[in-house]
């Protein structure tokens, strides 16, 4: 599920990477391209540059909710998460958008361009994400393509619309072998079944499952704050929930799902805490295994957008000193 995570949440997590190259604008004589307004949009240390590539209607909606301001929060914390060591680059021409490495990993990603049709005053950008371990490419039982559609507004290229589409590859061999693995029992020396070891140890659900569950409270913090900026990021899960009636406030956001909303998913139990003042700009989300669920990792991550994890399945070492996940 790693490879289909929202739009925005895949460049934040790319974006965490130290920025290597000045803004588009900031070199070009010619008139920008919508390529080169999509790496400013999200990869410019300038601030109210987000803002800039979105459609007036939507800075205009944004303007009178009040949210501009939180909006330069959010560029603020892709600023911060710009400390991770890897390396990033971006190129306004070719097959490869973004391309990034950590030297430490071995682990190396890109954004590919599958296609780039450009039409009068509208551009669309149809996008793949591809990561490499140790050279190889790893393997997704899942194809998410992703398209940007880039409209001219006067003389600036903005942001008008994210769509995604997932293949899901049925007669493909790779595909149907992963599928069947995890659906065969396993026959032990006597015969009789053995469970297989994420069924023995990791009841409800594997550890990309939680993962997943973490990443998306972790994007319903950030919309969370950004549509409550008096509030700020919340500490009680029950505010991201709310589907059903009435319309969405600081205490219903309708955000994530009810089932996740109630803190117990996948084997695991998930608290958010540490939301410190007046708005709250800091936070804390653990995943611990709960009773039934002996042997598994837990899982953390704060504002940093950084997702953890610690072996020993104590949430308090994955905050004090757990490895990142990968």
């Amino acid at each position: 599920m790693r490879r289909f995570v929202l739009c925005l949440s895949i460049v934040i997590v790319l974006g965490a990477s130290s920025w290597a190259q000045p803004t588009a604008a900031a070199t070009q004589t010619t008139p920008q391209t919508a390529r080169q307004a999509l790496l400013e949009m999200f990869f410019s240390k300038t601030p109210g540059t987000l803002a800039m590539h979105l459609p007036m209607a939507t800075r205009a909606a944004l303007e009178k909710a009040g949210a501009l301001k939180s909006l330069e929060q959010y560029s603020q914390l892709i600023g911060q998460l710009q400390t991770q060591g890897q390396t990033v680059q971006t190129f306004e021409t070719g097959s490869v958008l973004l391309a990034t490495n950590d030297p430490k990993t071995e682990v190396k990603a890109d954004i590919t361009v599958e296609n780039d049709s450009l039409r009068g005053d509208q551009d669309d950008i149809e996008l793949t994400f591809h990561m490499y371990k140790n050279g190889q490419e790893q393997p997704s039982p899942f194809r998410s393509l992703f398209t940007f559609s880039m409209k001219q507004e006067g003389q600036v290229w903005t942001l008008n619309e994210i769509s995604v589409t997932i293949h899901v590859p049925l007669a493909d061999p790779a595909f149907l072998k992963a599928m069947t693995e995890k659906m065969t029992p396993q026959t032990g020396a006597t015969g009789g079944f053995t469970p297989r070891p994420e069924t023995s140890v990791q009841p409800g659900g594997n550890d990309a499952m939680v993962v997943a569950a973490m990443r998306t409270i972790l994007t319903a913090e950030v919309a969370y704050a950004s549509a409550y900026p008096n509030v700020g990021f919340t500490c009680t899960l029950s505010d991201l929930d709310g589907f059903g009636g009435g319309a969405p406030n600081e205490h219903q956001a309708m955000l994530i799902n009810s089932g996740l909303a109630s803190g117990k998913r996948y084997g695991y139990v998930f608290t958010l805490s540490g939301c410190g003042g007046t708005p709250a700009t800091s936070f804390h989300l653990t995943a611990a295994p709960n009773g039934n669920s002996y042997g598994r990792k837990a899982f953390c991550v704060d504002q940093s957008a950084v997702i953890r994890s610690s072996s020993d399945g104590n949430p308090a070492t994955c905050v004090a000193s757990g490895a990142p996940v990968q």
